[in-house]
């Protein structure tokens, strides 16, 4: 039988999970198109790559409140799972794009630097100002929760604010010095932290879609964990891999001889209790006390 996973509760007096999401995406969303604005009618190209940054971050917001709102909706008799995978083909289509997004900038970056542009360092300020105001909103909405989701949103938009202040600072250099070659050298420095963020987002989603283990879980510590239980003799045939980001699965042979069943499903239920802290959602254990014969089938085929 499969646990089903449910969102998790949200502390007393605090705001839920899901509200502080759309906020902080409605944030986020306000200062992606005024920075695009902004970098478009000031010629500042460090402003154009900080809105990719941020349309990147709108994406990552959606798809955490996206994994909330799936969570909520059960399985059906034709989608056993619900619609998680959704989420990680969402997060392949935008870790793709982004590259080519980088590749672009840094294409522009480069071709000004034999061709400077001029730049409106005021307009660049103040667009820079407003978005770090705004990412540090967002940063007080999301801060505290206890959702996963929502700790990972805290963290891009942290990542936002810190680009904000390196945007003002370029702003405030241009208008001091008159050197707009810190704008092209800026962006670059922008694109490529799109770039690593979003090679390892796509490492992270094709990981999952292989379904690899978890690579915040030791499959070894799981196994010695469910092997400590009273009653069980052994732990084999272990299939461990994720659904999506936040729930993971795991498919295990059990070594029992108990045959009180009563005493079987106390085992049962202290094994999924202890799977609950490497954030197994769903999990199906097969008891047995005697010779496996897939593993007997498997050992066959390698030798």
């Amino acid at each position: 039988m499969h646990n089903h996973a449910h969102p998790a509760s949200e502390e007393p007096g605090s705001r839920p999970s899901g509200t502080s999401l759309k906020i902080a995406i409605a944030l986020t969303a306000v200062i992606f198109l005024a920075e695009l604005a902004g970098g478009i009618v000031s010629g500042s190209l460090s402003l154009l790559g900080d809105a990719a940054h941020m349309l990147q971050d709108v994406v990552a917001l959606l798809l955490s409140l996206g994994a909330i709102i799936i969570a909520a909706r059960l399985p059906t008799p034709s989608r056993t799972f619900g619609y998680h995978r959704v989420e990680i083909g969402a997060a392949v289509a935008n870790g793709l794009f982004l590259i080519v997004i980088s590749g672009v900038i840094v294409y522009e970056a480069v071709a000004r630097f034999s061709h400077p542009q001029p730049i409106n360092s005021t307009m660049m300020f103040a667009v820079a100002v407003v978005g770090l105001a705004a990412n540090l909103a967002a940063m007080h909405v999301l801060h505290g929760s206890h959702d996963l989701n929502v700790k990972s949103a805290f963290l891009h938009v942290l990542g936002d604010t810190l680009s904000s202040v390196a945007v003002i600072v370029a702003a405030l250099w241009i208008a001091f010095t008159g050197q707009t070659i810190v704008d092209p050298i800026l962006s670059i420095a922008i694109a490529i932290l799109i770039l690593f963020s979003s090679l390892s987002l796509l490492r992270e989603a094709f990981s999952i879609l292989l379904q690899f283990s978890p690579r915040d879980v030791n499959t070894e510590e799981v196994i010695r964990d469910i092997e400590s239980v009273d009653g069980v003799s052994g732990v084999h045939n272990v299939h461990l891999w994720s659904l999506c980001s936040n729930i993971n699965v795991l498919d295990a042979h059990i070594w029992c001889c108990e045959t009180d069943a009563r005493q079987l499903e106390a085992i049962k239920a202290e094994i999924k209790h202890r799977l609950e802290k490497y954030r197994i959602g769903h999990s199906t254990l097969e008891f047995e006390c005697r010779e496996c014969g897939d593993c007997r089938r498997i050992q066959e085929l390698r030798d």
